[in-house]
């Protein structure tokens, strides 16, 4: 017999061995709001059909936990898949990347017809009848060589390559029906669990609507997104012209000596994009009715916004005009005037964590043609000082404000809109595991915090991990609301970012303790990062964005 341990309830019962989660679950009289879709046990992501073994320690989830929305969601991909594979015949989906609450999707039809609405229709009403038939998914461990010679013959070159290329001796596959299908994570007990959901056409293809992260029994609404979406399909345009659709067209190019090539473009494709900003700043500067002479740049942590503040100075200089900047952190209120959370922490990320009058005062100032001295924060003793930091904008100069709230319309207000350019850096990776997994974009922003912060020595990984989904959720709320307002977005994603990351992370990532909450996301992360053949930094130039990471840059 083995004891079990549930976190939810705080009880340790008694089981067979071999026992499944899904058979435990009703002992434990869990009393939970929503369906549990998933588990934690000791800290690593399992599905409900998992079998124990030896004592554990169990956490049941919900669609709440960012875990159980992954277990949900890819289970979703499997299902639509598996509708256009009986209703489509041949075709194939392509699960794009996350747009307007959902994801978007593509189907190739066989015969290479076009999309329409009663196609999707048709998806839709295929996938309701499988999940009310409750069609259970299966889980297989077989050896890599044999998953990929099924998918081979199923004519999935894209995950052919990416197993071919990931170095693992045994992978899990799954099954819906006569369906079969890999991904890299766990996926729901049946198709009866996926109550919630959309699917409608978007932008010439489909979008998978998901319920909310707060209230799973509501469907999310579709919010426009439409220069998020112009990103995306940009960058996808770049990957099909050098010939890379998914990671493990990366790991061959890597494979074969072409990693220095790969991070040439990205670093050229990054510089050319700061140029183009560069030049349409300046024809705004020199607009005899609506110059610019305030730029505003924001983008969620880790996504960059220093060091493209720094490279676009730069380009700017070489168009003739003289920068000059500073960060709203410059005018943080005291620490001690810091707004709290509930829990009685300082709210950091909160607006009023900035004085945007007195920010908005001296802008004016300075608008005004008057020698303004702005503030510096001292992180240490927490408390704004003046230095003798003057800014006096003359012929020539443009103003950058960088910071996490720039463009918070609350932020400078009584400042004339058309004198004003709004970046925003996203962080969107465009490459897929494969057609049917993609990469959560926020996973490449969390790896880059997770080693900047340990190479400082600020925070360990395990501080770092924890501390992520607060911060994930005060970028819903202050930073994300206005990034469809900028006048162009900057994607600071880097084509080979994991491979290059993976040595730098691993070790730091292998350092979370098996026994804390926080494993299970470094467990995740190890597992996935495991995908991507590593390349050195070696080849990374000191200017590049990645160098405020991993070390080593020039600004």
């Amino acid at each position: 017999m083995l004891n079990i341990y549930c976190k939810n309830t705080g009880k340790t019962l008694r089981f067979q061995e071999g026992t499944t989660l899904l058979e435990m679950l009703p002992s434990f009289g869990i009393d939970n709001p929503y369906p549990i879709i998933s588990a934690k046990v000791n800290n690593v992501s399992q599905g409900l059909k998992f079998k124990v073994y030896n004592n554990r320690d169990v956490e049941f989830l919900d669609f709440r936990d960012h875990s159980g929305r992954r277990v949900y969601f890819r289970s979703l991909c499997f299902l639509l898949c598996k509708a256009a594979e009986d209703v489509f015949p041949g075709s194939r989906i392509q699960i794009k990347h996350p747009i307007s609450n959902g994801y978007f999707c593509q189907l190739e039809k066989a015969d290479g017809g076009e999309v329409c609405a009663s196609d999707v229709e048709r998806l839709r009403r295929r996938m309701e009848e499988v999940v009310a038939g409750d069609l259970p998914f299966h889980r297989y461990e077989v050896r890599t060589s044999d998953a990929i010679e099924r998918f081979r013959e199923k004519g999935y070159d894209d995950k052919v390559k990416l197993l071919e290329t990931c170095g693992q001796p045994y992978i899990d596959y799954y099954t819906l029906g006569d369906s079969a299908d890999y991904y890299y994570g766990r996926l729901v007990p049946s198709a009866g669990y996926l109550k919630i959901w959309g699917l409608d056409p978007y932008e010439g293809g489909m979008l998978i609507r998901l319920p909310k992260a707060s209230k799973p029994d509501e469907l999310n609404e579709i919010i426009p997104q439409p220069k998020t979406f112009d990103v995306f399909t940009e960058d996808l345009k770049w990957n099909r012209i050098m010939g890379l659709s998914c990671v493990g067209d990366v790991n061959l190019a890597c494979q074969k000596g072409n990693a220095t090539e790969l991070i040439q473009v990205a670093e050229a494709l990054q510089e050319k994009k700061l140029v183009q900003i560069a030049e349409e700043i300046e024809k705004r500067y020199n607009d005899p009715e609506n110059p610019v002479r305030v730029v505003l740049i924001t983008g969620p942590s880790s996504s960059g916004k220093t060091t493209v503040t720094k490279r676009l100075s730069v380009q700017l200089k070489a168009c003739g005009l003289r920068p000059v900047s500073f960060s709203t952190d410059d005018y943080f209120v005291n620490r001690v005037d810091t707004p709290k959370l509930p829990d009685g922490r300082y709210d950091f990320d909160n607006f009023d964590t900035v004085d945007h009058a007195a920010l908005e005062r001296d802008v004016l100032s300075m608008l005004a043609g008057e020698e303004v001295e702005v503030p510096e924060y001292n992180f240490v003793s927490g408390r704004r000082e003046y230095n003798g930091r003057r800014i006096r904008l003359g012929e020539g100069n443009v103003l950058i404000i960088e910071g996490i709230h720039a463009l918070n319309p609350a932020l400078i207000s009584h400042v004339d809109p058309s004198c004003q350019f709004k970046i925003f850096i996203s962080t969107l990776t465009c490459i897929p595991l494969d057609s049917h997994n993609w990469i959560p974009t926020s996973d490449n922003r969390l790896l880059r915090r997770i080693v900047r912060d340990y190479n400082k020595g600020a925070f360990s990984a395990r501080e770092t991990i924890s501390q992520w989904p607060s911060v994930r959720d005060a970028e819903l709320k202050w930073i994300y609301p206005f990034q469809e307002t900028a006048d162009v977005m900057f994607n600071s994603a880097y084509l080979v970012e994991f491979a290059v990351l993976r040595s730098h992370a691993e070790p730091i990532l292998a350092s979370v303790p098996k026994d804390c909450p926080e494993y299970a996301e470094a467990h995740r992360l190890l597992k996935f990062i495991h995908f991507f053949t590593p390349v050195s930094d070696k080849d990374v130039p000191a200017t590049s964005l990645l160098r405020a990471f991993i070390g080593g840059g020039s600004l």
